[in-house]
């Protein structure tokens, strides 16, 4: 299933916060490159796709691929912009929304939260159902296993 609104705003606020770390910036980068899907929060996933698009930088039509322009003062424009003016983020976007963009998550937002919240942001409910019927077919042939080692 996609992120929660809690996991929805530690992962803007890691992106807003953390963009000047060298350490987190492939984290922020691979982020950006996700569907806005995972995010179920209407307005979190409005702010995503603002940042996904006010921090992409092309560098040539024809050959190079798009790449991202992940710390110094683009960045910090980008948030700004989004702090101060929120209705260029969506139209129904207030500034109580953005207030929490640019500040950190906290300690708890490490390599392996990153790691847990790309399961989530992937996580397909659909997905489930096939591995209930596996489950039942796995459950027959644990009782036949048990049968033979019984025998």
């Amino acid at each position: 299933m996609p992120l929660d609104t809690e996991l929805g705003k530690k992962m803007l606020q890691l992106i807003t916060s953390r963009y000047d770390d060298r350490h987190w910036r492939k984290q922020i980068e691979k982020t950006l490159s996700f569907p806005q899907t995972g995010v179920t929060d209407p307005v979190q996933q409005q702010i995503f796709v603002y940042l996904k698009h006010g921090l992409k930088a092309y560098k040539s039509r024809r050959a190079d691929p798009d790449s991202w322009i992940i710390g110094g003062y683009a960045t910090k424009e980008v948030i700004n912009r989004a702090k101060s003016q929120p209705q260029l983020v969506g139209a129904s976007v207030r500034k109580e929304d953005v207030a929490f963009l640019g500040t950190d998550p906290g300690t708890e937002v490490t390599e392996t939260w990153w790691e847990e919240m790309l399961v989530q942001w992937f996580d397909v409910p659909e997905e489930e159902k096939p591995a209930e019927e596996e489950g039942g077919e796995a459950a027959d042939s644990d009782s036949s296993s048990t049968v033979k080692a019984k025998a």
